[in-house]
């Protein structure tokens, strides 16, 4: 559709944390960092792994737990190294079909949720069926990068 695409991801592997309690942008700003540490070589084999995109963020209705994962490259999916922080943890998400919506800019948490918002709208009018009790936000650059930005809201198909 020309406000959103629907994609079939295969099981992979993520390492992830979960922050409680904080707001969406502290929990991102301190799940990224805990993130970075384990790619960094804070992990059983003491090893660096390549930076990955999208850095995601699971949003719950109702939650102020915020889920944050990396994904894992390809070259370690079979084995990642396991962390040394007990906040973080390598998980398999299942093959899944999801929808997205792409937007430009610098993402903020309201900006996050206003294109969700928009996203499951456009689903509904459709009667696309997805899972709406929460969604994924998926950011793809460095905080850095000023231009061509691209972001992402992502529901999973019922």
């Amino acid at each position: 559709a020309k406000d959103y695409e629907l994609r079939q991801y295969e099981t992979a592997k993520w390492v992830s944390t979960v922050v409680r309690g904080e707001t969406q942008k502290e929990a991102m700003r301190q799940g990224f960092w805990k993130l970075f540490h384990y790619i960094q070589g804070k992990n059983e084999k003491e090893m660096k792994i390549d930076m990955t995109v999208p850095v995601t963020c699971l949003v719950k209705s109702g939650c102020t737990d915020f889920k944050i994962s990396f994904f894992v490259p390809f070259e370690h999916q079979d084995s990642p190294p396991q962390p040394t922080d007990s906040d973080v943890f390598v998980e398999e998400r299942k093959a899944a079909a999801i929808f997205v919506r792409s937007f430009g800019g610098f993402a903020s948490p309201e900006k996050y949720a206003e294109e969700a918002e928009a996203l499951a709208r456009t689903l509904r009018n459709r009667g696309q069926p997805f899972h709406e009790d929460f969604f994924y936000t998926a950011g793809y650059d460095s905080p850095f990068k000023l231009f061509n930005r691209h972001n992402e809201v992502w529901y999973f198909k019922k």
